[in-house]
Parts: C-alpha cells; sequence; structure tokens
C-alpha cells in the first residue's frame, strides 16, 4: 500500500488568540488526516529550538506549510529563528545538504494590507511578489519545489463569507495534495538546487 503523503504546518502566530483568519486555518488543517500543525509560539515561547528535533519532523513530510501573518513584508520572528537553526549547512544545504530535496513547499499568509496596497499607487508601494525572493530562494537552495501561495490580503476587513471560503479552499487543498491540477499537468515548478562552494557552504556572513 502507498503510503499517504505527510504534510507538516510550521504555523507562527505571536498572538493567535487575536487572530481572526489564522486561528481558523490552522484549526480546519488540523482536521484534515496526514497533517500536523506544529504550533511553533505554543511550542517554543522561549525562542528555545530543538534543532535535530525539528529536522526529524521535517524530513517524515513531503510538503511543508509555512502559515502565518506578514509581519513586516515578512515572517513572525520565531520562523525566522526556526529557519535560521533548523536549515543548517550539510543537512538542508549545500555539500551533503539533501535532507530537503524533492519536498514541496508552500507558503500560506496573510496580510493586514489589502491586494489594492499592495500595487505601485498603493501605500506599500511594490507587488506582494516583490517580497518573495527570500522564501522562493529558501526552497531554492534547499531543493525544494516552490508552490504558488495561497494568500489572504486585507484580513481584518474580508467578509466572513470570504473568509470561510479560504479556510475551505485552504482545507481542500491539503485534503487533495498531492493531486493539484497545477501539479499534474507540469513539472515546471521543480527547482534546481543552487550549488554553494564547499568554502562557504557552512560560513555564516
Amino acid at each position: 500500500m502507498t503510503k499517504p503523503p505527510q504534510i507538516l504546518i510550521l504555523y507562527a502566530h505571536p498572538t493567535p488568540h487575536h487572530s481572526r483568519a489564522n486561528r481558523r486555518l490552522a484549526e480546519a488543517a488540523a482536521k484534515v488526516p496526514n497533517v500536523q500543525v506544529h504550533d511553533l509560539y505554543e511550542l517554543y515561547p522561549d525562542f528555545h529550538i530543538p534543532v535535530r528535533r525539528e529536522q526529524a519532523l521535517v524530513e517524515q513530510a513531503d510538503l511543508i506549510v509555512f502559515q502565518h501573518p506578514v509581519q513586516w513584508y515578512s515572517m513572525p520572528a520565531l520562523l525566522k529563528q526556526w529557519v535560521d537553526s533548523v536549515l543548517t549547512p550539510g543537512w538542508a544545504y549545500g555539500p551533503g545538504g539533501t535532507a530537503l530535496h524533492g519536498k514541496d513547499f508552500w507558503l500560506v499568509a496573510t496580510t493586514g494590507g489589502s491586494d489594492r496596497s499592495y500595487q505601485a499607487d498603493g501605500h506599500n508601494l511594490f507587488p506582494f511578489a516583490a517580497f518573495l525572493p527570500p522564501f522562493q530562494q529558501t526552497a531554492q537552495l534547499c531543493g525544494m519545489r516552490w508552490l504558488p501561495p495561497h494568500m489572504l490580503f486585507g484580513a481584518h476587513q474580508v467578509s466572513q463569507k470570504t473568509l470561510a471560503a479560504h479556510i475551505e479552499t485552504y482545507r481542500k487543498r491539503l485534503a487533495n495534495y498531492p493531486n493539484w491540477p497545477e501539479l499534474l499537468s507540469t513539472d515546471a515548478l521543480a527547482p534546481t538546487p543552487t550549488a554553494i562552494p564547499d568554502k562557504l557552504a557552512d560560513q555564516p556572513g
């Protein structure tokens, strides 16, 4: 029998009890079989992350999801700490770093600003795609396939109907993974792992 795909959601919300969208997204995801919602702020409020334990979790997953509110055009601090601590050279990237090769990476995020605010004439000045390269390059460097993000703009302002539809789309996507039309029809999303010279692979900047 073929093993069902395993999904690991790295959920990072500094104030989940004040969340309108992310908390409900996480609750819906947790009900999907073979999905593990890994709540970083609940588990590691002191920011002390057990690296090997986290790496073992990631190794078991086929799809890795970053789910969080966008903060200062990026990820919350604890998720950034997780990336810095867990994605180590020789494991995640560089010579011998093949643990993530062939896995899928999916960004599921919410913004306070509306879609319209992420335009040249909006107060954020740039389209949201302009803020994605650090996420995309993380996936690329680690040999993961970048999947199109699932974004909710203006999370505090959208109607209950819009929010409910967004949550249901998320739940269905998780339940149907990897049988998504864009994954079945093309290999264009597959990355080519970035080579890092031996001298640079384990040297922090």
